[in-house]
């Protein structure tokens, strides 16, 4: 099956807006269904309540249901350190909108790639969104009646971050509240026929040091002999799945995302696995795997300390297999987090 490889990309932020149907990370939700949009409620983290932030975004739609012409799935998370648990998802949010090509918000023809075009398809004109996240804001400022809100964290933490002196003002604030925005170009993986063939030899690599390990002469061996890999993997108990990861993501170590929509997880641990997949809550229907969050894009996240930032081995979203209509714009999805235990 083929394998779509995401990629990080510098571009123009006029770009990414939502009238082009982008992949992105970071910055403001690109919302696909302008009008019914998630807010503080559907937002909450499980452990501290705060709204989570967008993470990234994967335009994907089924090529062959009209229901579903348009389709992004979106991924947002907690940026509180403390509520990123080990092996846990509750500081994670998913969520997926899909289209019709017929649709209340945007032409059916394909957008042009031009700064000035269509600039009216934007949220804002169907509704509020919260000037520090991008999500539904019900609350606006009391004073100028301009600034909009999803919470009172966010008003707080805009007040003290300037609006306080620009209030009333045309002038707009920019914070680092967001994390970095990029475009997430997708691509497909090239290499995939060959990876059975340098599992195989990988795996070899590994026994023959292990055995080495065992018969005591490993010591004997300088550290830039050794591949540094390898070396993990010899400390991994599941050593053969950490092979495997690393076999698949080695040609491209730069990938933020694999996409193979009905297709296996690649695992990067045999433990913690989600092996019991809830079902749909909107239809009650079965999900499938249709993506996986790379630990490569903790990278391009700007983390000033990178000892007391967010962290995951892989994230793996699954979504409703039929794809059925949201009722309310968005309808929930899953996401299970994976991490690297070490013993």
């Amino acid at each position: 099956m083929n394998v779509d490889l995401g990629f990080v990309e510098k571009c123009e932020a006029w770009s990414l807006e939502s009238r082009f149907f982008p992949s992105k990370i970071g910055g403001k939700p690109a919302w696909l269904d302008l009008k019914n949009i998630p807010g503080k409620t559907e937002l909450e983290c499980n452990y501290c309540f705060d709204p989570c932030i967008f993470l990234c975004q994967v335009y994907a739609p089924y090529e062959n249901e009209d229901k579903a012409f348009h389709r992004t799935i979106y991924i947002f998370v907690c940026k509180n350190v403390k509520c990123c648990k080990e092996n846990q998802n509750g500081n994670f949010k998913v969520f997926r909108s899909q289209l019709e090509k017929n649709n209340l918000f945007y032409p059916s023809e394909p957008p042009e790639e031009r700064k000035d075009w269509r600039t009216d398809l934007d949220v804002n004109s169907w509704t509020t969104t919260c000037c520090i996240c991008g999500i539904y804001a019900p609350s606006h400022c009391a004073k100028c009646k301009i600034k909009n809100y999803c919470c009172r964290l966010h008003q707080v933490y805009d007040w003290i971050n300037g609006h306080k002196k620009t209030c009333g003002t045309d002038i707009s604030v920019n914070t680092s509240f967001l994390f970095p925005e990029y475009e997430l170009v997708i691509e497909k993986d090239e290499d995939v026929e060959n990876d059975d063939d340098d599992l195989e030899k990988e795996k070899a690599e590994l026994e023959k040091f292990q055995c080495m390990v065992l018969d005591g002469q490993a010591g004997t061996m300088q550290n830039d002999d050794v591949d540094p890999d390898l070396l993990k993997m010899s400390s991994i108990e599941e050593d053969e799945v950490f092979a495997e990861f690393h076999v698949k993501t080695n040609n491209y170590p730069d990938q933020v995302l694999r996409y193979q929509r009905g297709g296996p997880v690649l695992y990067i641990s045999q433990e913690n696995q989600a092996l019991e997949i809830p079902n749909c809550t909107q239809c009650n229907g079965e999900r499938q795997f249709e993506f996986q969050i790379m630990p490569q894009l903790l990278n391009f996240l700007n983390f000033d300390d990178s000892a007391e930032s967010l962290d995951w081995g892989i994230l793996v979203i699954f979504t409703c297999k039929e794809s059925c209509i949201p009722k309310k714009g968005y309808t929930v999805e899953y996401i299970w987090k994976q991490d690297i235990v070490n013993k």
